[in-house]
């Protein structure tokens, strides 16, 4: 590093025991109080796995996709971080190994190795370091969490990177936290820590040292725990952080402030040891738990229902909404397959309000596209996201008779098209990579319920999608009761659509739920929630 560039400090988050134990989530509370105490904070998300970006992974297996304002499709963990730390992050917070080693074989290529036999230690190695010392430049404090858990074959690289990184910086510059599981057995009624003990000792055998273990449980552990983990991992006692379920996640960088891992870590990297301003969040977390708050329910018809995961930002946004009027969003799944024409009053009646995030395929488009007309017909308030957009302009479409409407994506031979690909894809409909990917401006009509949702004439919402409304069929909308609510600053693409008659139908083909913070939610849920409250 040159002299006059300021040497960041580094906090490595690395896992132990079992995958999905909080590494991210520990990893964004620690990003969290770090910034509530005045530093500049960055973070980054290093992922193991061969593909080159998440944009295709199976949302069922890994959750939502999360993308970034440049437009990087990333794992859900980097959601986390910017709605913890409410901040905007690009593509360089995400470094994944398919990307990694294909700009490793590409210099290959190109000869950038002058011959030499290249190797996963040093050249691939030396890559990593590279890639978070130019993310971490201009920054007080970089995070970087490493996915998977310690030992995967997958991940060694990763760690040994980390490993070579602390050591080229120094101990003063480089702090590693490991979050590890501790079980609970009911037979014998206690929390064990041997797991914990041999996932410190493989961390170990890899070369690094954890400053900080921090030990996820299902329920509170005794300090007797902490003595012995202690004892057995070489962490110091007051480094070991006890982090049992809480009632929200948003309470997780409370606890660990109050545990004292902030001071532990500015001590460890000779910072400032200045007090936390934490005071915004904690009203956030109590209100929360407040038992008081009016329960809404809201029914989400999707299709991606095995993983709680799969719409994460879309649960955060409504839930962060609801807690911003006094209210308690109740959210249910709501099977699209299982909608049918007989059925769909008797399973979307009973919610306040219906909301259809995005999607892709043609599984449950049908039960998707029922719901909407439902919401239309019934006045019911409701949101749709990118596909809750498309079923939103179809419905209403099959409303005014015409029947055969759709999308092209699912029925190419629809003789009513009103919504199809965009002109400069068509042809790359069934490959990763070729869509309409993060921000772009949108104007929004005005005299629109959306421009008073706004407060706004122009906004910037992240994109994700391959499909748009037909251009063709948009002086049809108002005999079908919708209209364009916003366009592309060219007037050229529609952005969001809504019902003339209706208290709330409104739908956007962005993805808003990106921008929302739990702190700060945005317009669109705020505006469905005062629609089902009637503020």
């Amino acid at each position: 590093m040159s002299k006059d560039k300021k040497q960041p400090k580094y906090i490595f988050v690395t896992g132990g025991v079992l995958s999905g134990v909080g590494k991210g989530i520990t990893a964004a509370s620690i990003g969290n109080i770090l910034k509530a105490r005045g530093l500049k904070v960055n973070i980054q998300k290093c992922d193991p796995y061969l593909n080159v970006d998440a944009g295709t992974l199976n949302p069922g297996e890994h959750g939502e996709c999360f993308v970034t304002v440049d437009g990087a499709e990333t794992d859900l963990d980097l959601g986390h971080y910017e709605r913890f730390m409410d901040v905007e992050l690009k593509r360089s917070s995400s470094l994944i190994s398919g990307r990694l080693l294909s700009q490793v074989i590409a210099d290959e290529r190109a000869g950038k190795y002058l011959g030499k036999t290249v190797q996963i230690i040093p050249h691939v190695t030396n890559a990593i370091v590279e890639n978070i010392e130019r993310t971490a430049e201009g920054f007080d404090v970089h995070i970087v969490e490493i996915g998977g858990t310690t030992g995967d074959i997958e991940g060694l690289s990763f760690v040994e990177a980390i490993r070579e990184l602390g050591v080229k910086v120094g101990p003063e510059n480089a702090s590693y936290v490991h979050v590890v599981y501790l079980p609970y057995l009911g037979a014998s009624k206690e929390i064990k820590t041997k797991p914990a003990q041999n996932a410190v000792r493989e961390l170990r055998g890899l070369g690094l040292v954890p400053d900080v273990l921090v030990a996820r449980s299902e329920f509170a552990a005794d300090e007797d725990v902490v003595s012995k983990l202690a004892m057995f991992s070489g962490v110091k006692k007051d480094a070991v952080i006890l982090l049992p379920n809480a009632s929200t996640i948003y309470e997780v960088p409370l606890t660990l402030e109050n545990a004292g891992i902030g001071n532990v870590l500015t001590d460890s990297l000779h910072l400032d040891r200045s007090k936390a301003n934490l005071t915004d969040w904690s009203k956030l977390v109590e209100k929360a738990a407040d038992s008081s708050l009016r329960e809404i329910n809201i029914g989400i018809v999707a299709k991606y229902l095995n993983n709680e995961d799969t719409y994460m930002s879309v649960f955060e946004a409504l839930t962060a909404a609801a807690w911003s009027q006094n209210c308690r969003a109740r959210l249910h799944w709501v099977d699209a397959e299982k909608i049918t024409a007989k059925n769909v009053e008797v399973k979307l009646s009973k919610y306040d309000a219906i909301v259809v995030p995005g999607g892709f395929g043609s599984r449950g488009v049908e039960g998707m596209i029922l719901s909407a007309q439902y919401a239309l017909k019934s006045k019911i308030p409701y949101y749709g996201i990118c596909l809750g957009l498309q079923v939103a302009v179809i419905a209403a479409a099959r409303n005014a008779g015409k029947k055969d409407a759709h999308t092209t994506e699912i029925d190419q031979s629809t003789s009513t098209p009103v919504i199809s690909t965009m002109t400069d894809q068509i042809g790359k409909e069934a490959t990763g990579g070729t869509m309409r990917l993060g921000n772009y401006d949108e104007h929004i009509v005005e005299g629109t319920k959306t421009a008073k949702v706004y407060g706004a004439k122009t906004v910037l919402e992240r994109h994700r999608h391959r499909y748009e409304c037909n251009n063709e069929y948009r002086d049809d909308y108002e005999s079908w009761g919708i209209k364009v609510a916003a366009t592309s600053p060219d007037q050229s693409l529609v952005e969001m659509i809504e019902a003339i008659d209706h208290p709330y139908f409104l739908a956007a083909q962005s993805h808003p739920e990106f921008n929302s913070r739990p702190n700060r939610p945005h317009a669109p849920f705020v505006g469905l929630i005062k629609a089902i409250t009637g503020k």
